[in-house]
C-alpha cells in the first residue's frame, strides 16, 4: 500500500469524497482536504507531493463560484510542476472547462460521474506521468549531449556554446537574457552541467510563480511558525543547492523587497531563515534568466541598479529563432525526431519548406516546437504544402499589423474617419496580440501570459474583460 501513487482529494462534500476515497482505496492512497487552504497546509508538509490531484471548482468559502477552484489549479502547479490535476465538478459550463485546462488542468470531468470512468482516466494519467519519466531518464544522444541539448549549426549557435564553455567554470553569477521561448533555461542548466559543479545539486527557481511571501519562503527556508500554515521548520533552494547552482528563472519579476535579501547572498553568501536570527551561508552558484531589459528596469526603478551590476558579471544573450535562420530545419527535425512517438511525423514540400526557413518564429523554440506537434497531430504521415503551414503560422497577423498602423500616412487616415476612437483601437490589439499568444502556447495561460510580458493573473482580468468570442 505504501507504493501506491499518490491523490490529493479536493472536496467540501464529505459524502462524495469519502465514497471516491473508498472506491479508489485500491489503486491510489487518497489524501482528502476541503478547502484551498488546508490543500497548501498539506502539500507544505508532504516530504514526497501526491502524482495526482482531483479537484472540485466550487470550494468554501465561494462554493457557488468557481474562483477558488481556479487558484487552487494554479497553486498546486506552482508546488509541483509534474502534478496531473484533474477537475471533477457540476460546474462544467464551456467556459470553466476551457479556463480550466487552460491554467494546466489535464481533465475535467463533471458531476455526476460513473466511478470507473473515473479510475480509468485517473490510470490514465498514471501512464503519461511514467512515459514522461521514463522520456527524461532516457541517455541524450550523443550529439546533443556534447553540446548540452543545443541545437544548430549557425553562427549565432557558435557563438553562444564558445561563451557558455567560457563561463561554465566560473565562480561568478550568469545573467541569461533573451525572449521568452529561446531557450533561456536550457542554457542555464547546460553552464551547470559543464561546470565543476555538475555533481552537485541544479535547483531551478521561477520567480513569477510565486507571491512574494511564498518565494522568500522557498529561497531561504522558514522557522516552525514562522507565518500560518509552517508547522515545521524547512529548507530553501539555497540551503538544498549546497554547492550546486540555483538557476533564478525570470529574475525581472522578482519583488523589490527580495531583491535586497538576495544581493546579500551574492555579495557574502549570507542568508536568513524565516522566523530565525542564525546566519546561514550560501555556497550555490546563482545563474539568473529574463526575458525583460533589466537595463530600463533600473531606469524606471523596477529593478535595483546594485543588484543588477551584481548579477550581471557574466552575461550571455541568447539568440532569437529569427537569428538562426540555419536552424530552423534542424528544430524541425528534432522536434518530429523526439515526439515521433505521438506521431507528429510528417514532410514539407519545397515551397513549405522555403516557407519555414523564411518564417520569424516570434515565440521562438517554444513556438516552433508548438507548431510541430500541432502539424503532426492534425496531418500524421503527410506531405504538407505551403497553404497548409501557413494556416498553422502567425505571419498574417503580423502582415495585418504592419498594413493597419506602420505608418504615419496610416495614422492619418484612422484619423480622420469619423468615429474614431482610441480606446476600441487598443483593445482591437490587446485582443489580437492575446489571441496571438494563445495560439502559440495552444491556450496555455501561463505560457502566453510570457509570450505577453505580463503576469498570468492580469492576462485572465484581461480576458474577462474583453469580449468573450474571440479567444478561440
Amino acid at each position: 500500500m505504501a507504493n501506491l501513487p499518490g491523490l490529493l482529494l479536493v472536496d467540501d462534500d464529505s459524502l462524495i469524497s469519502e465514497s471516491f476515497a473508498f472506491v479508489l482505496k485500491d489503486s491510489f492512497s487518497v489524501n482528502i482536504v476541503a478547502t484551498r487552504d488546508e490543500a497548501k497546509r498539506f502539500l507544505y508538509k508532504q516530504p514526497i507531493l501526491p502524482n495526482l490531484a482531483l479537484v472540485d471548482l466550487g470550494l468554501p468559502p465561494s462554493p457557488h463560484s468557481p474562483e477558488e477552484g481556479f487558484t487552487l489549479i494554479s497553486e498546486l502547479l506552482t508546488f509541483n510542476p509534474s502534478i496531473k490535476i484533474l477537475v471533477l465538478s457540476g460546474q462544467d459550463t464551456q467556459e470553466n472547462v476551457r479556463h480550466a485546462l487552460t491554467l494546466g488542468a489535464v481533465d475535467f470531468i463533471p458531476k455526476p460521474c460513473d466511478m470507473e470512468l473515473l479510475k480509468t482516466r485517473l490510470k490514465h494519467q498514471l501512464m503519461i506521468l511514467d512515459a514522461e519519466r521514463q522520456q527524461h531518464e532516457q541517455p541524450p544522444q550523443e550529439t546533443e549531449q556534447k553540446e548540452c541539448g543545443q541545437i544548430g549549426q549557425s553562427l549565432a549557435m557558435e557563438t553562444l556554446r564558445a561563451r557558455i564553455q567560457q563561463f561554465a567554470n566560473s565562480p561568478f553569477s550568469v545573467l541569461i537574457e533573451g525572449e521568452s521561448g529561446s531557450g533561456k533555461e536550457l542554457i542555464a542548466q547546460c553552464l551547470h552541467t559543464k561546470s565543476g559543479r555538475a555533481k552537485s545539486p541544479c535547483l531551478i527557481v521561477n520567480c513569477a510563480a510565486f507571491t512574494s511571501e511564498l518565494l522568500e519562503a522557498q529561497l531561504f527556508g522558514h522557522a516552525k511558525g514562522a507565518f500560518t500554515g509552517a508547522n515545521t521548520a524547512r529548507s530553501g533552494f539555497f540551503e538544498e543547492a549546497t554547492a550546486g547552482s540555483l538557476i533564478l528563472d525570470e529574475i525581472g519579476e522578482m519583488p523589490l523587497q527580495l531583491q535586497s535579501k538576495l544581493l546579500r547572498v551574492l555579495e557574502n553568501g549570507e542568508y536568513y531563515r524565516l522566523g530565525e536570527t542564525k546566519v546561514r551561508q550560501s555556497q550555490a552558484r546563482i545563474i539568473a534568466s529574463t526575458n525583460r531589459d533589466l537595463r530600463k528596469e533600473v531606469m524606471t526603478k523596477q529593478f535595483r541598479g546594485d543588484l543588477y551590476h551584481r548579477l550581471s558579471v557574466l552575461t550571455i544573450q541568447v539568440p532569437p529563432l529569427s537569428e538562426r535562420d540555419e536552424d530552423k530545419l534542424l528544430l524541425l527535425k528534432h522536434f518530429q525526431n523526439f515526439y515521433a512517438e505521438m506521431g507528429t511525423l510528417f514532410q514539407l514540400d519545397e515551397e513549405a519548406e522555403e516557407c519555414w526557413k523564411n518564417y520569424h518564429f516570434p515565440g521562438n523554440i517554444r513556438e516552433l516546437r508548438n507548431i510541430v506537434i500541432r502539424i503532426g497531430a492534425k496531418y500524421p504521415n503527410q506531405l504538407i504544402n505551403k497553404t497548409l503551414l501557413e494556416g498553422e503560422l502567425e505571419s498574417h497577423l503580423t502582415h495585418q499589423a504592419s498594413d493597419d498602423l506602420d505608418s504615419d500616412v496610416a495614422i492619418t487616415r484612422h484619423l480622420n474617419k469619423n468615429g474614431f476612437s482610441l480606446d476600441e483601437i487598443l483593445l482591437d490589439w490587446e485582443r489580437r496580440y492575446i489571441n496571438a499568444a494563445l495560439k502559440i502556447s495552444q491556450d496555455n495561460l501561463s505560457q502566453a501570459a510570457r509570450l505577453l510580458g505580463v503576469n498570468r493573473t492580469t492576462l485572465y482580468s484581461k480576458m474577462q474583460r474583453l469580449s468573450k468570442g474571440n479567444f478561440s
